[in-house]
């Protein structure tokens, strides 16, 4: 099987992480559970904005795009992305449409607006029930299982940004 082929089975997704100045995260409730996968309904539920990117859009547009649809925020800047495609699969019994997990970019970005901003439910579609700042090693034990090895990857690709945006 071609590389080709096999990434055409994993939804091409991008991630943010959205710092504030001080170097904390922006962590989102997702609305909904996990209890079909054996898990604590209330467990696992915090992650940062992601969502599939769109045919015609490229990693930054689809960052932006996520973010504001998610969060409500506009006022941010691209600070990183991660080079590579990030991946992980689904559970079993845990399909979504065709693909067998998510292929992910990820935006590293500062939040440069006021926190009224902030606004979950800006969208429709609306993907979280609540929201807060945190480490950014918090999201290893608030993500579900099946994420943790990208927010792992994650972390540590992030770390020393945080740290830089700490010390300025």
């Amino acid at each position: 099987m071609t590389i080709e082929k096999i990434l055409s089975q994993y939804r091409p997704n991008v991630g943010v992480v959205l710092f504030n100045p001080g170097g904390s995260v922006l962590f989102g409730r997702r609305i909904g559970d996990f209890v079909d996968l054996g898990e604590d309904k209330d467990a696992f539920r915090w992650q940062f904005p992601q969502g599939g990117v769109d045919q015609d859009e490229n990693i930054a547009e689809a960052a932006f795009r996520e973010l504001q649809e998610e969060t409500g925020v506009s006022s941010a800047r691209l600070l990183a992305l991660t080079p590579g495609w990030l991946a992980y699969d689904f559970p079993a019994g845990y399909r979504k449409k065709k693909w067998v997990g998510q292929r992910q970019k990820w935006a590293a970005m500062l939040f440069e607006g006021d926190e009224s901003e902030i606004d979950i439910a800006a969208d429709d579609h609306q993907e979280f029930d609540a929201w807060r700042w945190g480490e950014l090693e918090e999201a290893l034990d608030l993500i579900v299982p099946f994420k943790r090895k990208v927010y792992s990857e994650l972390v540590s690709s992030f770390a020393p940004l945080r740290d830089y945006l700490r010390k300025a």
